[in-house]
């Protein structure tokens, strides 16, 4: 029988094993230190990009997936865990999967070994320290890129993950959550957030064109917003600074469209801008409407219509959509498009059942997807935004 220690001693020890561990040395470790503190069999997966499917990692191969396994993230108990972010019991004996966690980030889940009534704390413990590691290992890691992908992706979309930021993040004043779909063939659409102090910052942008230069468009129109907003520039001059640019780049042949907002976390007032892009939508209970704000033209263009400002108070609890044509866009075989009524009644519902926001937007993607086909004619993606107050 292994020497068992505290949760603490495991903690530590793991930390310091990892400094100048590789990513594809994690299994390995994990196991080891984890055996050593009562926690045998302990591997991990992590949840490829569409959320289909949640890929062991092993260490081996240029994935670090060799020899290793898949699992439905719809049916598994493995996925289970992912859906709920709760431990779940294996089908086979004394055995759990519990999931990996970044804050509210879902990355994926642990599988251990426990005899006799669990240590649920110590297996959540574990399983918060593979997150972390994951998360300091990946962005340098080719393997980690290779694992989580199931099939070859577009440049443009290679540049648009390598851009955008973590698709979820929550504390105890706001949720924001986002999702994109084609994962491997996104040109154009892309999204933003940052918190500053008191401060939400969110943007999305869809930029013209379903090529590489569309997605060298959103990038561009990403990279300028936040240097804009780092600069302390205001709200309603930001559009000026990302069109000059962009304009510099493309010299108007190329534009994007886009809303920029700032959520205030003290008193709740939302100020937004937009910019030739489709009107966010704001759910309050079971109401529903659309935050109409005058528009300005699209990113890029130049056509010196003026820059509004809108705003909006929000009730603690309000939930925010801002979404790109490719979401409401998608036809069914009858022609019929998936429609912002479709949209909206999806959100509400899924999160009437109690789902983690991710869990909603993950399953929404999917929807779109198979309504159109699992074939997408333009990239559509969403971001979900939650006061709490």
């Amino acid at each position: 029988m292994p020497v068992q220690h505290s949760s603490n001693d495991l903690m530590v020890s793991l930390v310091r094993a990892g400094h100048l561990a590789t990513f594809e040395e994690l299994p390995e470790l994990v196991a080891k230190k984890a055996d050593a503190a009562g926690l045998p069999e302990a591997r991990f997966y992590l949840s490829d990009h569409q959320q289909q499917v949640l890929r062991e990692v092993t260490g081996v191969g240029p994935d670090a997936h060799g020899g290793g396994e898949d699992l439905s993230i719809d049916h598994s108990p493995a996925g289970q865990a992912y859906i709920t972010g709760v431990a779940v019991r294996s089908d086979g004996g004394p055995r759990y999967w519990v999931p990996i966690l970044d804050g509210a980030e879902r990355l994926g889940v642990l599988h251990v070994a426990w005899a006799g009534d669990p240590d649920r704390s110590a297996m959540r413990d574990l399983a918060a320290m593979v997150g972390l590691l994951v998360i300091a290992k990946r962005s340098n890691s080719d393997s980690y890129a290779r694992l989580i992908r199931t099939e070859s992706m577009s440049v443009s979309a290679e540049m648009q993950w390598t851009l955008m930021p973590p698709g979820t993040f929550a504390d105890a004043r706001v949720t924001i959550s986002a999702a994109a779909e084609p994962a491997y063939e996104n040109a154009g659409d892309s999204f933003d957030y940052a918190i500053t102090e008191e401060t939400v910052h969110l943007a999305i942008f869809d930029a013209m064109g379903h090529d590489t230069a569309a997605g060298l468009i959103a990038n561009l129109a990403v990279g300028a917003f936040r240097n804009e907003r780092r600069r302390g520039t205001p709200l309603a001059e930001i559009p000026q600074g990302v069109e000059a640019t962009l304009i510099q780049e493309f010299v108007r042949t190329r534009f994007a469209t886009a809303v920029l907002a700032e959520l205030h976390l003290t008193t709740g007032m939302l100020e937004w801008v937009n910019c030739g892009h489709l009107p966010p939508v704001l759910i309050r209970g079971e109401k529903v409407r659309e935050l109409e704000c005058d528009p300005s033209h699209p990113l890029g263009m130049d056509l010196g219509l003026p820059v509004t400002v809108c705003r909006e108070r929000l009730e603690p609890g309000d939930r925010l959509l801002f979404y790109t044509d490719g979401v409401i866009e998608a036809r069914d075989a009858d022609g019929n498009e998936f429609g912002v009524d479709r949209f909206v009644d999806f959100v509400i519902r899924n999160q009437a059942d109690n789902l983690p926001v991710p869990e909603t937007l993950r399953r929404l993607v999917h929807e779109v997807l198979a309504y159109h086909h699992d074939t997408l004619n333009d990239d559509a993606t969403v971001l979900f935004c939650e006061w709490h107050g």
